[in-house]
């Protein structure tokens, strides 16, 4: 598993504009395998910081969601939000793989 963290330098005056995007997009992340863990808007402290995290079962999962969201009508339908309102100002995406309680050796209670 591959989860895909994103850090969202925003328009603070337009947030309500880019919790729509991110509204959008965990749906079109699921819609290609994807399991998204949810878009976090500012509360406390920065107000222009926003994250979001999303997984796919692996690498090559992820880079077959970005193909083919480039040719899916509903994600330019959402990155053309952004390019016409200007919300997000700029982002950094990482990569990271968890680890779970699972992973070493120990077993969860049922």
């Amino acid at each position: 598993m591959v989860t895909c963290y994103l850090r969202y330098v925003v328009d603070p005056h337009k947030l309500d504009a880019f919790e729509a995007y991110g509204r959008l997009w965990i749906r079109l992340v699921e819609k290609f395998g994807g399991k998204h863990h949810g878009y976090f808007m500012p509360s406390e402290g920065a107000s222009n910081i926003a994250l979001a995290l999303f997984s796919f079962p692996s690498l090559t999962a992820y880079e077959d969601y970005r193909k083919r969201s480039f040719e899916d009508p509903e994600c330019q339908a959402a990155i053309a939000m952004n390019e016409k309102d200007r919300f997000i100002i700029s982002y950094e995406r990482s990569f990271f793989r968890p680890v779970f309680e699972d992973d070493l050796g120990v077993k969860r209670a049922p």
